[in-house]
């Protein structure tokens, strides 16, 4: 098939490369990509937003923020207005529900079926094809956007009515968030007893404390290496100021969230915004 990529950055280059392998014909608009010319010699077409919208039977959205994804798709000249009755949207981008709901309704007016489908695994699962993907909208069509998102991802997750799948995400990363900053401040405590933190890691590793997160992040927290980009902690605090807003207007309480929330914030105010969500460790450690 024809499928388009909107969005081309650190976790769009490996979701594009995998659509090719499948043998689909990509094209992609991202003016800012780092991967052009190397998806380009691998077989992608970068173009305009409107010749990916009208050229294309389904399309990928990976985005950073909630304006672009509204201005990618309903803005002056979107893609929405272009694409073909029946097509289908996945936004692979972390959204707020609301805007999720709404982009949802307007699709559903002109025709289009818009899941959103945020994605688990990082930049390493979009290479190798094994994200994890949360979809949440329209389940008659699911079985059909099931054979297209295992082009890309390995676990598939039909969540629910639209916004459903954005809710398990934000809530995902609070709870990462969370077991990040217990794991930063444990360490700390353990290390003014002499106990370094790869001695801690392997302990709760094998104790019931064990968690993914140490799995994934652990080597950035032991060593105290926040360059190695797994997450941004921009990201991360985005992410967890959603889930906040999110928790808000189902008047959830918010007594850990938000010390975990402005723990990342605090963060971010230092300038850690560009450093891996593991930096959290050395708003702790100072």
């Amino acid at each position: 098939m024809n499928i388009g990529l909107i969005g081309c950055g650190a976790m769009g280059q490996g979701i594009a490369r995998n659509l090719l392998k499948a043998g689909h014909s990509v094209f992609i608009h991202d003016d800012m990509s780092k991967s052009r010319e190397l998806l380009e010699g691998e077989g992608a077409e970068f173009v305009d937003m409107k010749t990916v919208a009208t050229n294309v039977e389904h399309l990928f959205l990976s985005l950073p923020s909630t304006q672009i994804l509204e201005d990618s798709l309903l803005g002056e000249d979107g893609a929405l207005q272009h694409l073909q009755k029946d097509s289908m949207v996945f936004d692979l981008g972390t959204t707020d529900v609301e805007t999720t709901r709404m982009i949802h309704e307007k699709a559903e007016d002109a025709g289009v079926y818009y899941l959103d489908c945020p994605v688990s695994g990082g930049p390493a699962g979009a290479e190798n094809g094994t994200l994890t993907i949360l979809a949440g909208g329209n389940g008659d069509i699911f079985p059909e956007a099931r054979a297209i998102l295992e082009d890309v991802g390995e676990k598939i997750v039909h969540v629910g009515d639209s916004g459903s799948g954005q809710a398990v995400k934000l809530c995902n990363n609070m709870i990462v968030a969370g077991i990040t900053a217990l794991l930063s401040e444990t360490m700390v405590t353990a290390n003014n007893y002499g106990v370094s933190n790869k001695q801690l890691a392997d302990i709760v590793q094998q104790s019931s404390g064990q968690n993914k997160v140490l799995d994934v992040f652990g080597p950035n927290l032991i060593n105290e290496e926040f360059d190695n980009i797994l997450f941004f902690l921009g990201h991360m605090s985005k992410d967890l100021e959603l889930y906040m807003n999110l928790s808000k207007e189902s008047k959830t309480p918010q007594y850990v969230s938000s010390i975990v929330s402005q723990l990342y914030r605090s963060a971010l105010k230092e300038g850690k915004g560009t450093l891996d969500s593991t930096a959290v460790y050395s708003v702790i450690s100072d």
